[in-house]
């Protein structure tokens, strides 16, 4: 039996805040006190009434009316009714803290932190939705943020849900294709911007694509800006356009509240647009503040004297998720810039400066730290980090081994897994349960999570597709312009009548937790047996020559071949033997089906603009098909590395 990487203790569990809903559960009858975590997720799905109405109540979100009947026609997703006797306000129970407490600190890539204490947020909330009200905001409007990662986007973000509209982002690095192919379907009525930001040292104007956003979206009615570059930006070309200072004064009127139905719209959310025009996938209000609280409070222990961060942009999801953490009255540390400032040192640093609790990053982020020699446990305090999670790709067993050999040994690292589509995780951290080399932890509380086989049937300790086989609160209300929700349907039950199929390859471990392997449209199929794509890049991640990579399947002589692209140090030559290790790396570790067939070298990986491989793009690109939405893509021309490559001829 593989030993664990780490343990709990008897205090730490004890103290977490999921024993305390464990005992709170207990006492309302159903579940024993001293359930494991196994016991207690499988009562969360048989009983989800009796869950998800303890969880509510355990968590005392501000709100009127009855929260009894939790769950009206549970037995269909498209059905499902959630707290249907509830009316409440997000915005409201994200700002319930008041006081001279820090709520919100703002760090940027150069340049001092800033800081909002919980009065100081609520005073400028108050300002920005006393503006939108004299717009004739009102519930049910759009109203959007082309914004960098700072304290003025959440600000934004909060008014527009205090008055039951709808918010929707994207980070100012999408070009002014990728922003229209958003903002364009869903008719703004508002929009927020900066002025520009800074990545990696460079100052990037955002006011030309805003001038360019504002002339094609004719729903647009006015322009508040953030002055980031400059004190005072030339905005005479945009029109109807204002200062964001311009909202905040010292004695704004008081600050109102619509409360609304559990099920009221709160964000759209867009899928990553590489294959085509994203959807828009609307979200509610009380299955997003529900699940994020479980979330928060349970899977990673969230307390209200913890500092928060996670790297992430306002184009992912995983921002929204990070800001609902004010709702468990947490200090959110906001961060815009590269996350490789200072060769990661501006992280790291910012983890001690700001007594960081729960530290969020990527895969790669933790990947490249290891790469890098960068050994935090000897060169940094972290005093007060408690919890590490990773998201957007597959955290690998060599980065589970170096967080808890150079970064810290008690810490409960969470890799966890969900998406846009959900607002939140299927499967992720449980800081109550041991931490198992590149495992995730469990099945999130409440979310009735299987993998199976092609047959439909469930498996354990086999591959196959996650699905989940009973409906969950945070499941989408649907996406935008869907009538008859047809292309919801089509996007998520056409595999199984009834079943979330969600598009990732996993597996159950022998210890109750998940691998996932990859999406399941880029799985390959060499000779008809299927293959994540995760399972190759962890072999290949190892060898210290190679930075990045990418896989996917040729068509090739009525079949399907490997095809590995590898992007290199700078010192480093994809000669015969270093073609041999890769191969000789990947059968030792994997099986022979696994070893590319051909092996290439390449300047530069795609990613989209949330730092996820284009498997897929690639894989259209190689193949002479068109890539439908490089706007999507942080970095489109590095698909021009993979056409029209001679070497797939033969």
């Amino acid at each position: 039996m593989t030993k664990p990487l780490w343990i709990p203790s008897p205090e730490r569990i004890e103290a977490e805040p999921l024993t305390a809903f464990q005992h709170f559960a207990a006492a309302r009858g159903g579940l024993r006190a001293d359930s494991d975590y196994e016991s207690l997720h499988r009562w969360s799905v048989g009983e989800p009434e009796a869950f998800w109405g303890a969880l509510w109540d355990f968590c005392q979100p501000l709100s009127e009316g009855a929260s009894e009947p939790v769950l009206t026609d549970g037995d269909c997703f498209l059905g499902a009714n959630w707290f249907p006797g509830l009316r409440f306000n997000y915005a409201e129970n994200l700002l319930r803290r008041r006081g001279d407490d820090t709520a919100l600190i703002g760090l940027l890539e150069q340049g001092e932190a800033r800081r909002y204490s919980w009065d100081e947020l609520h005073r400028a909330v108050a300002g920005v939705a006393a503006a939108l009200r004299d717009l004739g905001v009102t519930p049910g409007d759009r109203v959007a943020g082309f914004m960098p990662n700072v304290p003025e986007t959440v600000i934004a973000m909060l008014a527009t849900a205090s008055i039951g509209a709808v918010w929707s982002s994207c980070s100012p690095d999408f070009g002014f294709s990728g922003v229209l192919d958003r903002f364009g379907q869903i008719a703004p009525k508002v929009l927020f911007s900066a002025d520009g930001y800074v990545y990696n040292g460079k100052h990037c104007d955002s006011l030309e694509r805003l001038t360019q956003i504002v002339e094609a979206i004719d729903s647009i009615e006015a322009v508040f800006v953030v002055p980031l570059l400059d004190d005072s930006p030339d905005l005479s070309a945009i029109a109807s356009a204002k200062l964001f200072t311009d909202l905040l004064t010292a004695d704004p009127p008081p600050l109102v509240y619509e409360r609304l139905a559990f099920d009221h719209p709160l964000f759209i959310m867009y899928s990553s647009g590489t294959t085509g025009v994203p959807k828009c996938i609307v979200h509610s209000a009380g299955g997003t503040l529900i699940q994020h609280l479980k979330e928060h409070r349970l899977q990673v222990g969230l307390r209200p004297t913890d500092v928060f961060f996670y790297f992430t942009t306002c184009g992912w999801m995983m921002w929204n998720w990070l800001v609902s953490g004010l709702a468990s009255e947490a200090t959110l540390l906001l961060y815009d810039g590269s996350p490789f400032a200072e060769d990661g040192e501006r992280l790291l640093n910012a983890i001690d400066e700001y007594d960081v609790a729960v530290f969020g990053t990527s895969a790669k982020f933790i990947a490249a730290l290891e790469k890098a020699g960068k050994r935090p446990a000897q060169s940094h305090e972290l005093s007060r980090l408690r919890s590490i999670l990773s998201t957007g790709s597959p955290l690998s067993h060599e980065s589970f081994e170096y967080v808890y050999r150079d970064f810290k040994t008690d810490v409960c690292l969470s890799s966890i897994s969900g998406g846009t589509d959900i607002l939140s995780c299927f499967v992720g951290g449980a800081p109550v349960l041991p931490v198992y080399s590149g495992e995730i932890q469990a099945a999130g509380l409440g979310m009735a999570v299987e993998i199976w086989n092609d047959e439909g049937q469930p498996v354990r300790g086999e591959k196959g597709e996650l699905v989940c086989v009973r409906p969950f609160p945070s499941c989408p209300l649907g996406f935008w312009n869907d009538p008859d929700d047809v292309k919801f349907h089509g996007a998520y039950f056409d595999s199984w009548p009834n079943i979330w199929a969600h598009g990732d390859y996993g597996e159950i471990t022998t210890h109750g937790g998940f691998v996932i392997h990859g999406r399941s449209d880029a799985v390959l199929n060499p000779g008809g047996v299927r293959i994540g794509t995760a399972e190759i890049y962890r072999q290949v991640e190892r060898l210290p020559e190679i930075l990045d990579s990418v896989v996917i399947g040729q068509r090739w002589e009525d079949d399907v071949r490997v095809v590995l692209f590898v992007m290199l140090r700078e010192d480093a030559v994809l000669d015969e033997a270093l073609e041999q290790r890769i191969r000789q790396a990947i059968r030792q570790n994997t099986t022979p089906r696994h070893v590319p067939a051909k092996i290439l070298s390449v300047a530069d990986i795609p990613r989209t603009i949330s730092g996820k491989i284009v498997e897929l793009a690639v894989r259209n690109v190689v193949h002479g098909e068109p890539v439908k939405n490089t706007d999507a893509l942080a970095n489109p021309e590095a698909l021009e590395h993979f056409r029209q490559r001679p070497e797939l001829a033969d």
